[in-house]
């Protein structure tokens, strides 16, 4: 059977162009709270930032959950990732939300101690992390610049920047680069340029020997 070529969307949408720029490009559906996002993200559709710092230049692809996370510039987080999901207190008789969400029971008033627990293990993502899709990282978690998370991980140990994990619980697979390489780049710190720059030296981003011989 021969391919058909669509020029459009089946349903007679066309595909939208996107330009990212100072103020966040945000999809339906996005919910919000006591969150940062920096110029040039995107955060995707029905995905939910609860006190959460997102960087400039990362996006999210969809349906992701941050909650108590910081996340750096240019990270690559593919759709149906969740970085700190809600530990519950298994050292209770139960378990259940009704122990810290109280008032939603009737029980009195909500267990602030409780959700400061939750914040103290807050989870850090460096600068041009890739997190692949179905991805969870774990409370407390520590992913270093540069790091590659693949699809469907369960990441239970801080990650070393430039390293590839991948697993449950995620294992190292292999680093990006060589020691030296790495070195150099986290040296560099590429990430930190401004727009102006990044696109005066955008070609030099595609070669990194290049580029180290260049500005390291």
């Amino acid at each position: 059977m021969p391919l058909t070529h669509y020029p459009i969307y089946p349903h007679g949408a066309s595909i939208p162009h996107k330009t990212f720029g100072v103020e966040p490009y945000i999809h339906e559906g996005v919910r919000l709270l006591d969150s940062y996002l920096g110029v040039y993200t995107e955060i995707g559709t029905n995905s939910l930032l609860i006190e959460t710092r997102f960087d400039d230049y990362s996006y999210l692809a969809g349906h992701n959950d941050l909650i108590y996370t910081t996340v750096g510039k240019f990270c690559s987080i593919a759709s149906h990732v969740r970085i700190n999901p809600g530990n519950h207190p298994m050292h209770r008789v139960t378990q259940h939300h009704m122990t810290y969400r109280r008032s939603h029971y009737g029980f009195g008033e909500d267990d602030k101690d409780f959700f400061q627990w939750r914040r103290d293990h807050h989870c850090t993502i460096g600068h041009d992390v890739w997190i692949g899709h179905g991805a969870i990282i774990m409370p407390g978690i520590t992913i270093g610049t540069g790091a590659v998370i693949g699809s469907s991980a369960v990441v239970t140990k801080n990650v070393d920047p430039y390293m590839i994990v991948g697993g449950v619980p995620a294992k190292p697979i292999r680093p990006r680069f060589d020691d030296a390489t790495a070195s150099a780049l986290l040296k560099i710190a590429w990430w930190e340029w401004d727009h102006e720059t990044l696109k005066a030296r955008f070609d030099d981003l595609l070669d990194v020997p290049g580029f180290i011989a260049k500005y390291g």
